[in-house]
């Protein structure tokens, strides 16, 4: 009984050393997991007036064209952006669904004013819309814009109907709506 008792209490003393041989020392270490999702987020501001309207107006005297409407720039581009791999870009697309026969909506994207971070996009010089997808913003990096109005890109809608792919022979009355698409894309 006394061999077992002397075992038992050399054992409890080979841990208490053991236990007592991780002590602290003068630096230590521990890991944190750091997650970074992927994000391609667009959105045009503001969002509760975000459909507009251009009217063209009637002529008051023969032999005179349809009034053209003012250009319209109470639209903004906003996004966020974070690439799913080390240096790829985005670029944010535009497009509508149907052209109106006779008329050429034309698009201007402005300079990021300035009020988010990282790499922003650069626009393209004015677009003719269409059915097909067209690059309105180019090499969008890891970014993002601010939100609502007076953030991001200020865009810039004219109408024609004399120039580039419209023609006056084409138009009649109607009233035409349009659905412009925008795609923030790798």
């Amino acid at each position: 009984m006394k061999k077992s008792n002397l075992l038992t209490v050399v054992s409890f003393l080979f841990m208490l050393g053991t236990a007592q041989a991780q002590v602290d020392t003068s630096t230590d270490s521990h890991t944190i997991g750091i997650n970074i999702p992927a994000v391609a987020l667009v959105d045009i501001e503001p969002e509760a007036s975000k459909n507009i309207t251009m009217n063209f107006t009637a002529p008051t005297e023969a032999g005179l064209p349809i009034g053209t409407p003012s250009s319209n720039n109470n639209l903004w581009l906003n996004y966020s952006f974070i690439p799913s791999g080390s240096g790829i870009t985005a670029d944010v697309t535009v497009k509508l669904d149907d052209a109106i026969p006779g008329v050429d909506i034309n698009l201007v994207a402005a300079t990021d004013v300035g009020n988010g971070d990282g790499a922003m996009g650069t626009p393209v010089a004015t677009l003719t819309l269409t059915g097909t997808d067209q690059n309105i913003i180019q090499n969008v990096g890891a970014s993002y814009t601010g939100d609502g109005a007076s953030n991001g890109h200020e865009l810039t809608y004219s109408l024609d109907v004399t120039g580039g792919t419209s023609d006056y022979a084409n138009l009649f009355s109607a009233t035409n709506t349009v659905t412009i698409t925008y795609t923030i894309s790798e």
